[in-house]
């Protein structure tokens, strides 16, 4: 169950010291990579950092890392048990969300780091991770319009409770690419509240060094969000850029414009794209890159896997994605194992809906909750076609965790 707030969590985390500084990332696409940057910068600087996103992608635990290394399971537990112990002594009653926050804090205590790297979970103003004590840089990535139930039903309202992430006197990096409603909004609220607000550059010596040909255009412009947000957070007198460059060149993001071959699951050797492309603006990045790199032309189709979660405004998710000619399984992605108020959308919506943009029924194919089954069905239909699967963070996870499976099947099966 979702409740905003900060009453709980402050609760959960009064005994918990906080000494590190933290740059918070708020937003509805981007922050994933912008936190993964950053957090790739700040090792290579030698500086000793947490990070924590939202949601995991195959074990509850590897959403937190230290020196972006997932942190060992022991680990993990022993804070979350203090946690859970302190939840029903003083019967808080805490989210899971704030349970897991608190844990990833308890985790960074215990870990002595100096800075955190901390995504926002959902909003931004009341939301869990809003508790921490002392930010060093805040960051707005890509606004676009996404969990409007809890957030507002327009992109000003959304914009302003993530804005609620700033401090006064903390400056605020922003995606420069935001429309100009939502910069108002920030510039606004900062004016308010007496702090700053830093337009991300992709005009810096930085930026120089690498080629942005070799990112897709919503990549450079996270890729400059971080590094505006790291010169501001990173004080020592020395320049580490010689160190960031094949820091940022080794990055690789999971469930992001992710290739992996699922061979081990099909027989078949093929490279699958994937991507947890949940939203509309997310989707139009993905239709994009799929447009331009699989599809060739415009007559080339493609094979989808696709699952969504319930509430998702599906229409303006698949419009970007679907074409005439495509081929589609339809897949409801299993429980999510700490997040129990998340609900896969049943699959006979995401067909209809998928005939409503003219795909042909012969050419779809309901899996139920079969991901295996979708993925094979997938694999043959599309002959020396693409494959992308997407719609949900939770489907990838499932394909991540079903390939892991089968590969220590398979290593077992060697020794």
């Amino acid at each position: 169950m979702i409740e905003l707030g900060l009453t709980r969590i402050s609760s959960l985390l009064r005994h918990t010291p906080q000494p590190w500084n933290a740059i918070h990332v708020a937003g509805t696409n981007g922050k994933g990579s912008i936190c993964a940057y950053l957090s790739a910068m700040l090792r290579a600087s030698g500086v000793h950092c947490g990070r924590f996103t939202s949601p995991h992608l195959i074990d509850r635990w590897d959403c937190i890392t230290i020196d972006d290394k997932t942190v060992k399971e022991s680990v993990f537990r022993k804070a979350e048990g203090l946690v859970l112990k302190r939840n029903q002594a003083e019967n808080i009653g805490a989210s899971e969300f704030e349970l897991l926050t608190a844990t990833a804090f308890e985790v960074f205590a215990e870990e002595k780091i100096e800075m955190g790297v901390i995504e926002v979970g959902l909003g931004g103003r009341l939301d869990a991770t809003n508790a921490m004590e002392k930010k060093a840089v805040t960051i707005i990535s890509k606004i676009g319009l996404d969990h409007q139930s809890f957030l507002g039903n327009t992109i000003k309202e959304i914009a302003r409770e993530k804005a609620g992430i700033m401090r006064p006197g903390v400056p605020c990096v922003m995606d420069s690419s935001n429309p100009p409603a939502v910069q108002k909004v920030m510039q606004d609220y900062a004016k308010e509240i007496g702090t700053d607000v830093v337009l991300s550059s992709t005009e810096s010596s930085f930026l120089d060094e690498l080629s942005q040909h070799d990112f897709e255009p919503h990549q450079w412009q996270n890729l400059a969000c971080a590094y505006t947000a790291f010169h501001l957070a990173y004080t020592k007198l020395d320049s580490p850029l010689r160190r960031l460059l094949p820091a940022i060149q080794k990055i690789n993001w999971p469930g992001r414009l992710q290739t992996l071959d699922i061979r081990s699951l099909t027989g078949q050797s093929r490279t699958t794209l994937l991507d947890g492309a949940h939203n509309v603006q997310s989707a139009e990045v993905l239709g994009a890159y799929v447009d331009r790199k699989l599809r060739n032309d415009q007559n080339r189709n493609v094979t989808w896997v696709l699952a969504a979660s319930q509430g998702k405004e599906l229409e303006g998710i698949l419009r970007p994605l679907l074409r005439q000619g495509d081929c589609v399984a339809v897949v409801q992605f299993g429980p999510v194992d700490g997040m129990p108020w998340v609900q896969a959308m049943p699959t006979h919506e995401i067909i209809e809906a998928a005939l409503n943009h003219g795909v042909d029924s012969g050419r779809m194919y309901d899996a139920g909750d079969n991901l295996l089954g979708a993925l094979c069905w997938a694999d043959t239909v599309a002959g020396s076609g693409p494959v992308v699967v997407a719609g949900s963070l939770y489907l990838v996870s499932d394909l991540l965790r079903l390939v892991r499976d089968a590969d220590r099947v398979k290593g077992q099966l060697l020794t």
